[in-house]
């Protein structure tokens, strides 16, 4: 160890003597020093010890240049300081060297700490608690090695100079009782000065402990409690129970122990005496024999010994339960009743049970004999007892009664407790009661499906009456506007206008069938599903077209699609309907087709429109084709056939087949009512003229309202004419005084020798015999029927116009002879008088 010291140290002294490198290396070591952050204090000192150590190595090495066996023992003693200065830095020899001497170096300014050895030497300082302290006492003595004439000694830190003091012989006295349990340790520093108060020892630091004494008693902190589930093994861990004690821990004063008294019940528990766990000593724990136990646990100090101080607690430990019982029906035989018509998955009845476990481990498992669990299921209720449940519909008139028995059992844990008192089987009786049940469907909901634009029946909905009456039945729908209509007795669907599937593609209505004469009623949903017939026509789509003027010969205008109403899947076929001299229409097979230039070029000067009749066919059965007319713009057009100027094409109006014939018919309709007015004008026209030019009338059919009309008469016919007869029977004439037709002449009378005044009586009968058998004339009392003979006639008018002019003493009342037919005849001209006559 020497040798490799003085070796190692004669490699520093040729290293740090070297002239070229001493300032630099100072100058390196000044400015790391500099750069140290003021924060890091540790790191300057362990710098500064470096230093020290740098220094110490180049005083020996200095020494070492004067006599090499003074330099090995500075060697030795540098060594002795560099391990002490090692411990108080936590940085070895190594780990400096390994920093270089850049780290390890230090500017001359800095002070040189020398490393003094201490001189004190202590007794071990201990003062006991709760000691009684009237007059202070000695508890120990400072000493040290260094020698003076005249010593004085002080202290300073917890408790100095109040609690401690020290006299000129270093004896350390206690002032007053201390207590541990508020401070155990005290750390003082003492300091020696001669008698020219010059520091001759420096600081020391020693401790003063304060010994424990038994003066605290245990305390639990808190209530204990815990819980263990019956029938648990033993051992089983229940609850922990903890103590405090304010002695000191190490020492007997403050080990505790634990134990059970005889004031609580320890037949089932027991506690360990330095944990403090209890536990279970039995396995047969049994809730429903005892729930609850107390345990009184007492804690005692100095390791349990009779002189220590103890504390007491009560613990309550709860038994918990577990499925241990089989749970029991309370009456073996159940008597319930129910109405045929009660409502599936409610409950029937209850099967009570009884369990002496609580209610969450009351699991019981209820079986029903198998030819019965169809009709009948058991659910849990909330208490755990058993809901009878109904799972098929009843029907008194076949069955009226069921009985079946019921077996309960559980999933135990444990052996049960009850296996010989339980009652695990139950008889239940149910009797069905009747009701008078509305009309029952053969289905839940009834779907048929119908061709579209067909008038066909669809189906029959049937519903019957569940009672033994099998009353009538009739069927109705409730929607009034629904295309589909039933036959009240039967039942039959039918259409009542044909569907159409694009309009409405399934129908849902409602049919109530209602008993007679109680008026149940019931209901059930119905849905008519229109089936799709190839009915509708390919529409053509297809975006705006035009042309360009150079477009030359295949060249592409635009792209054809089409879409079907349809739900059929439709295949679209393209052609043109008529040639076209300028295009041409090529079909790609998938439903597109483009539409290209046979034959260019074009020119907007060119006053035609180019127009195409495109025809689309959608492939369905049957095939239905549609034709429409496609207007093609001529467009200038950039070099990417981008259109800059079009020519404005004239607007056409594409109208169907169906809109034409329409028009047409409407046309026709009119031209054939114009046609009809004007012959009826002419011939009326005709009439008039041929009435005009008659000078004779020769018959005239009037009827009279006998309560008058008034003005309505005058307006409704014509009498100006019956007026202008004369006096002697002629009417009156044109100023040409030549005679015209009689106004009467069209009417046709049969023919008979000629009248005159003797031959009234045989006109009279002869136009009586013609009123009787005559079934197609209108009835004598409401027609009067004159015959005029003209100007020539001796009988001259029968009319009654002008009678007063005429003087005529013609007596009329031979008319009452011929019955009660010409009664009213003889009334009108039997009656004498100017008054009853009026001249027009």
């Amino acid at each position: 160890m020497p040798v490799f010291t003085v070796l190692h140290v004669n490699a520093l002294y040729s290293d740090v003597f070297r002239p070229q490198n001493r300032e630099s290396d100072e100058r390196q070591m000044q400015s790391e020093t500099d750069s140290l952050p003021e924060q890091g204090s540790t790191l300057r000192d362990l710098v500064f010890s470096d230093h020290l150590l740098v220094w110490i190595h180049f005083l020996c090495e200095m020494m070492a240049w004067l006599q090499f066996w003074t330099m090995v023992l500075m060697v030795m003693m540098a060594l002795s300081i560099s391990l002490a200065i090692a411990e108080d830095s936590d940085l070895s020899m190594v780990e400096a060297e390994k920093r270089g001497l850049a780290e390890i170096v230090k500017k001359e300014s800095h002070p040189v700490l020398f490393r003094q050895k201490r001189e004190w030497i202590w007794n071990n300082l201990y003062v006991e608690e709760e000691k009684p302290a009237p007059i202070a006492y000695k508890i120990g003595h400072l000493k040290s090695s260094q020698r003076a004439e005249r010593k004085r000694y002080e202290i300073e830190g917890e408790g100095a100079n109040t609690i401690f003091t020290v006299d000129h012989k270093g004896d350390l006295f206690v002032t007053r009782s201390l207590d541990r349990e508020e401070k155990s340790l005290y750390h003082l520093t003492a300091k020696l000065f001669d008698s020219n108060d010059k520091l001759i020892e420096n600081a020391g630091d020693f401790v003063v402990h304060v010994t424990d004494i038994n003066d605290n008693s245990p305390i639990f902190s808190k209530t204990f409690n815990g819980s263990i589930m019956e029938r648990s093994p033993m051992g089983t861990k229940v609850v922990e129970v903890n103590a405090t004690d304010a002695d000191d821990p190490t020492t007997a004063n403050g080990e505790l122990r634990y134990s059970l008294t005889q004031y609580g019940d320890v037949s089932a528990f027991e506690i360990d005496s330095v944990t403090g766990v209890i536990s279970c000593k039995t396995n047969t724990l049994d809730r429903e024999t005892k729930s609850q136990y107390v345990l009184v646990v007492k804690v005692q100090d100095m390791r349990g010994m009779a002189s220590g101080s103890t504390a007491t607690t009560s613990v309550t430990i709860t038994v918990t339960d577990t499925n241990d019982n089989m749970a029991s029906f309370t009456r073996k035989v159940y008597e319930l009743q129910v109405p045929e018509d009660h409502k599936l998955n409610e409950k029937i009845g209850t099967l009570e049970l009884e369990d002496r476990d609580q209610i969450q481990n009351k699991e019981p498992i209820f079986t029903i004999p198998s030819e019965h669990n169809r009709m009948f299921n058991i659910e849990l209720s909330p208490n755990k007892d058993g809901n009878l449940l109904l799972k098929q519909a009843l029907d008194y008139e076949t069955k009226n009664s069921y009985t079946f028995t019921v077996q309960v059992r559980e999933n135990l844990l444990f052996p049960a407790d009850n296996p010989n008192s339980a009652v695990t089987k139950a008889q239940v009786n149910i009797k069905v009661l009747d009701v008078d049940e509305p009309p029952v469907f053969s289905k839940p909901i009834y779907t048929f499906n119908v061709m579209e634009e067909r008038m066909e029946n669809i189906g029959v909905i049937t519903a019957t009456d569940p009672d033994r009456a099998k009353k009538t039945i009739r069927y109705s729908i409730l929607d009034k506007d629904c295309p589909i209509g039933i036959n009240p007795l039967t039942g039959q669907l039918s259409t009542l206008r044909t569907l159409d599937r694009e309009l409405e593609a399934t129908h849902r209505f409602q049919v109530k069938a209602q008993e007679e004469p109680s008026g149940l009623e019931s209901f059930v949903k119905v849905d008519i599903i229109v089936d799709d017939i190839n009915d509708n026509k390919p529409e053509l789509v297809v975006d705006e077209i035009f042309v360009c003027e150079n477009d030359g010969s295949k060249t592409v205008i635009g792209t054809l699609r089409a879409t079907d109403k349809d739900d059929q899947p439709a295949s679209f076929s393209f052609d043109l309907h008529s040639g076209s001299s300028n295009f041409s229409i090529k079909d790609y097979g998938n439903n597109t087709a483009d539409i290209m230039v046979k034959d260019g070029p074009f020119s907007l000067d060119d006053p035609k429109d180019y127009t195409v009749y495109v025809r689309v066919s959608d492939g369905g059965q049957p095939v239905q084709t549609s034709i429409t007319t496609l207007a093609i713009k001529s467009c200038r057009c950039d070099a990417r056939r981008i259109p800059t100027q079009c020519k404005a094409s004239a607007q056409r109006m594409s109208m169907s087949v169906q809109a034409l014939i329409a028009i047409l018919l409407c046309i026709l309709t009119i031209l054939v009512i114009v046609i009809l007015f004007v012959i009826r004008k002419r011939y009326q026209k005709d009439s008039l003229a041929n009435i005009k030019n008659s000078g004779d009338i020769h018959e005239q059919l009037v009827t009279y309202d006998e309560e008058g009309g008034g003005e309505m008469d005058t307006n409704g016919y014509d009498v100006s004419i019956l007026s202008s007869a004369c006096n002697d029977g002629s009417l009156l004439r044109h100023p040409d005084r030549h005679p015209h037709p009689s106004l009467y002449a069209m009417v046709q009378k049969p023919t008979h020798p000629t009248a005159c005044k003797g031959d009234m009586a045989v006109m009279i009968e002869v136009k009586k015999d013609e009123a009787d058998h005559d079934r197609d004339g209108i009835p004598y009392d409401t027609l009067h029927i004159y015959g005029y003979e003209g100007p020539e006639s001796l009988a001259g008018s029968l009319s009654s116009l002008e009678s007063s002019s005429t003087g005529s003493n013609l007596d009329y009342d031979f008319l009452n002879d011929w019955g009660p037919r010409f009664r009213t005849l003889a009334e009108l001209y039997g009656v004498d008088g100017p008054d009853y006559y009026h001249q027009y």
